[in-house]
């Protein structure tokens, strides 16, 4: 028998973004078919939504992307430290945009939302709880999403520090640092957790201003405060945090690449 303590332990919390009021009643009328769902509150803007998510720390998001104030993009793409909830992307584009969704694997209801295609939603999401680095790597297609055209390469990063996972943006990266099986990212403030191998990360981001400077060590030119000649073919690198990098003989085709920024 289960007691009413483990009901509300296994109940979904969501929370309903959307400008529209009659919207949001709609999809609050059509989850509360659902028993394992338990509606905890509401937003009418975006900055609304990132403050709700904070302090109610919701397990599934429904997020529209149209809002003032704050676009669902920027809601995702600002979560930052955040509890990071499974979002369900609601949305009233054209094809062309739910054309970049599905290339990115990301999940969206058209409105208006029809309840076959909300069931679907649903059980989608409660596939992805409890399951924090594919909720982070799902928030971090979200943000990668161009309506409009096809999914750039990823502009965030996913770190975990302890048992919590966090986007980061790429600019506020100095370095990933390769230790045996694990990858560190390095911030101005902080060492997090890379979610994905050296080689995959350097795939991913394929942008100029990551630069291989080792076999083990990828970095932000743009954080480069001094280099040093320790011989013809090696050199040693100071970040704007003071960590310092030895450039490997084979890599030192780097430096004259950031030589030229």
């Amino acid at each position: 028998m289960v007691d009413l303590t483990e009901m509300e332990a296994l109940l979904i919390k969501a929370l309903i973004v959307d400008d529209e009021p009659v919207a949001r009643h709609v999809l609050r009328d059509e989850l509360e078919q659902f028993p394992e769902i338990e509606v905890i509150g509401e937003a009418e803007n975006g900055k609304e939504a990132l403050q709700k998510i904070r302090t109610l720390s919701p397990d599934l998001v429904f997020l529209d992307l149209q809002m003032p104030v704050m676009s669902g993009f920027e809601v995702v793409r600002g979560l930052g430290n955040a509890p990071l909830p499974v979002i369900v992307i609601v949305t009233a584009f054209d094809q062309h945009a739910i054309q970049a969704f599905e290339a990115g694997a990301v999940d969206y209801l058209l409105k208006p939302v029809s309840e076959a295609r909300l069931q679907k939603a649903v059980e989608r999401a409660k596939g992805l709880l409890n399951r924090p680095v594919e909720i982070a790597n799902q928030l971090a297609r979200i943000a990668s999403v161009n309506p409009g055209a096809a999914p750039t390469k990823s502009r965030k990063i996913v770190g975990r520090s302890g048992a919590d996972y966090v986007l980061l943006d790429p600019d506020d990266v100095l370095a990933f640092q390769a230790e045996r099986e694990l990858v560190w990212i390095v911030t101005a403030r902080q060492r997090l957790l890379a979610t994905q191998s050296l080689r995959a990360i350097a795939e991913r981001l394929a942008e100029p201003e990551f630069q291989r400077v080792h076999r083990n060590a990828l970095v932000n030119v743009n954080h480069v405060r001094k280099m040093s000649a320790l011989s013809s073919q090696r050199w040693l690198i100071t970040l704007s945090n003071g960590l310092q990098l030895v450039v490997s003989k084979r890599q030192a085709h780097s430096i004259r690449q950031i030589l030229r920024w």
